[in-house]
């Protein structure tokens, strides 16, 4: 996805504190938390399976982002 932490929080409407800790396990995201991640993951193009676990990208690669900046993720 090339995106920074900054850009996760962005794009989640999570704190940045908040990504930075659960990323260096200092911190368990609360259900809220996780499910603004994975709205971000899922809307820039990343499917997320539960059953069974897995991750795929069905986006286009050479579309604009969400922000209509750049390429997307």
């Amino acid at each position: 996805m090339d995106w920074s932490q900054g850009d996760l929080s962005q794009r989640a409407n999570i704190g940045l504190s908040t990504i930075r800790q659960f990323e260096n396990g200092l911190r368990t995201p609360i259900t809220n938390n996780l499910l603004a991640m994975r709205r971000a993951f899922e809307e820039a193009g990343i499917v997320l399976n539960d059953d069974p676990a897995g991750i795929a990208f069905v986006g286009n690669p050479g579309a604009k982002d969400q922000n209509g900046s750049g390429d997307a993720p």
